[in-house]
């Protein structure tokens, strides 16, 4: 168990962790020059059946808040100091405000320097402090008088402390990937690099591979210290001690996140659950600047309430957050926001989802999407999700923003896999989009009764053009497996839907094949078949592009036509190219396996971009790993 301590300067909290544990958490010289805590400080103590707690002190000042913030965020338990003379203070209203909005539960207060004041006093105090916590999440905690100095009350505050570590069950978030909320970062000789935090979530055993975040550097796990003993694994609720390989001191700094690559992730962006604190005395609005801590970590941002317009004091709100820098942020964390000048505590968050979109952030779909990410258990949260997702849903980027569970999904939705993807489209909005693909594929029939159909990437943009390239091929191979749609090369159609040919047509494109054929990688021009056939360059141009229409032929550029049986060639060398490089197709690369010149590589090229076969990145075309085009030729 991890107890952190709360309340205003002055009023005892390093005395008491001493008394109890018998360790100065002050470690700083200007610490004990001034007599004041500057820095998070720990300590720990060991009591019956093996039992461990550690503590986190944290400095009452009203200009370390933000500090504070950061001892208290991951603690199982928070001990509210109010020294007996001084009563409650700006402080102690402030850090239990703190621990209300980051939603602890479980917590003792304590009245301490008893012998500075009479039993009446002492008794006022304990009054006043019941009354401050009946507002707060606290509320009907015990409220015990203790003196560090005399020792009243200390032993029995202990036993206190051991009931509840002994109650407390396996922590909520035990069975999640492994994240450390980093909060100091120094070099060992012998070790390393060691980083302490508290651990939030998961477990970490040595020889473990974890990842920065936000970032993408890897470092190894080379030594671990857990509760201040040197172990072979910490788990969530403890304090640990990491020594690192692979990193330097500066490269993990305070704020950051050591994660499991399961669950690594960074965000600018989130999407969150608001509640303002009662005492405001303005509603929160859009447009409004915050210091937003999270874990260990303080940013700025700024806040964009989606729902209701304006949250009042004492209510609560979907928001989003826009941050000026990434941070490491997970479903369920919670987060406190202060003002922009960093004087008082305005708001508790949980976050909902850590990829919150940039656009139709307002929809009432992102809205009933959110109240989705509100239900208890991650399958509920899942189900009710892909029901409110008609685009579907990234099942990667959801197992990370969920602490690297993994998801179930229903055995009949639409899935779409590969090496960058995991989609997902639930049943229901699967149908929906089948009846919008074949009511925009008989529309194009009606306007275009000339032509065979559109190709699947031009059918993608006139049905379906927000839902994701992998779930859309998807669902066109459903249908073709069903025989829902028919696809002759590029062009998708109805089966109803054919162009026919004229018997002038036909004759002329029985005379053209031989040219074709013969024309290899270079493809065969309008100009030179007529020439070739004597027949009109004119008709021999209409002729071409019907059978292009109808799948027979491919036109990479005005009058410029390739037959099948080369395009599958053609599309074969792209694949080797691009299986020698990564995924990645340059056109000198693909001009030195073709043996073409450059510029009819670049025009193939863009031609495999327009179908489908390729994706346009910059200067350079990457092979669509979902893509089956001439595949089914080849085998």
């Amino acid at each position: 168990m991890i107890v952190g301590t709360a309340g205003h300067i002055d009023h005892g909290k390093t005395t008491l962790v001493r008394a109890l544990t018998g360790v100065d958490t002050d470690r700083l010289p200007e610490e004990k020059k001034r007599g004041i805590t500057i820095e998070l400080g720990y300590a720990f103590m060991d009591g019956p059946e093996g039992l461990r707690i550690g503590f986190i002190d944290v400095p009452g000042h009203e200009r370390l808040v933000h500090t504070m913030v950061s001892g208290a965020t991951g603690i199982d338990l928070a001990l509210l100091l109010v020294a007996a003379d001084d009563g409650v203070m700006p402080q102690t209203r402030e850090h239990l405000s703190v621990l209300s909005l980051l939603g602890i539960r479980h917590g003792l207060a304590v009245v301490t320097k008893c012998d500075r004041a009479d039993p009446a006093r002492v008794e006022a105090v304990v009054h006043e402090v019941q009354q401050l916590l009946a507002s707060s999440t606290l509320a009907g905690a015990d409220v015990l008088p203790v003196s560090a100095q005399t020792g009243q009350g200390i032993e029995a505050l202990r036993e206190r402390l051991w009931q509840t570590a002994a109650q407390i069950g396996e922590h909520p978030r035990r069975r999640e990937a492994f994240r450390l909320a980093v909060d100091r970062s120094f070099t060992l000789g012998g070790i390393g690099t060691v980083v302490t935090g508290t651990v939030h979530a998961g477990a970490v055993a040595i020889g473990d591979e974890l990842v920065v975040a936000p970032g993408e550097r890897r470092v190894r796990v080379r030594s671990l210290h857990a509760q201040n003993r040197e172990v072979a694994q910490a788990v969530a609720g403890e304090r640990c001690a990491l020594g690192l390989a692979g990193v330097s001191r500066d490269e993990v700094a305070r704020g950051a996140w050591l994660v499991a690559p399961a669950a690594a992730l960074a965000t600018d962006r989130l999407d969150a659950w608001l509640d303002l604190w009662p005492e405001e005395t303005r509603p929160l609005r859009s447009g409004t600047p915050v210091h937003l801590h999270l874990g260990s970590a303080s940013v700025m941002a700024t806040v964009a309430v989606l729902e209701p317009a304006v949250i009042e004091p004492g209510q609560g709100g979907l928001v989003q957050l826009v941050l000026r820098e990434p941070v490491g942020a997970w479903h369920g964390d919670r987060l406190v926001l202060r003002d922009a000048s960093a004087m008082r505590t305005l708001a508790g968050a949980v976050v909902l989802d850590p990829f919150a979109p940039v656009r139709y952030r307002r929809t009432p779909q992102r809205i009933a999407a959110l109240q989705a990410l509100q239900l208890p258990t991650a399958d509920e949260r899942l189900a009710a999700a892909l029901a409110a997702s008609p685009q579907g849903l990234d099942l990667r980027r959801w197992q990370a923003a969920q602490g690297g569970q993994s998801p179930v999904v229903a055995a009949d939705a639409l899935r779409a896999h590969d090496a960058a993807h995991d989609l997902a489209l639930a049943a229901d909005h699967a149908g929906r989009a089948e009846e919008q693909l074949l009511a925009a594929l008989a529309q194009y029939h009606q306007q275009h009764p000339e032509e065979l159909g559109p190709d699947a990437a031009r059918l993608r943009r006139l049905a379906l053009p927000r839902l994701p390239e992998p779930l859309f091929r998807a669902l066109l191979a459903r249908l073709l497996a069903q025989g829902g749609v028919a696809q002759r090369g590029a062009l998708v159609h109805r089966l109803e839907h054919g162009v026919r040919l004229s018997a002038a047509e036909e004759r002329i494109a029985q005379k053209v094949a031989p040219g074709l054929a013969q024309a290899g990688f270079e493809g065969a021009w309008v100009r030179d078949l007529a020439k070739a056939t004597a027949e009109p360059e004119a008709i021999m141009r209409v002729t071409l592009s019907r059978l292009a229409q109808r799948g027979e032929l491919y036109q990479v550029v005005k009058d410029l036509f390739y037959p099948p049986a080369t395009m599958v060639e053609l599309a074969a060398l792209c694949r080797r190219v691009a299986g020698e490089h990564d995924g990645v197709v340059l056109a000198a690369d693909y001009r030195d396996a073709t043996g073409l010149g450059r510029k009819r590589a670049i025009q193939i090229l863009e031609h495999f971009d327009r179908i489908g076969l390729l994706r346009r990145v910059g200067d350079t075309h990457k092979l669509r790993s979902d893509c089956q085009l001439f595949l089914e030729a080849v085998a």
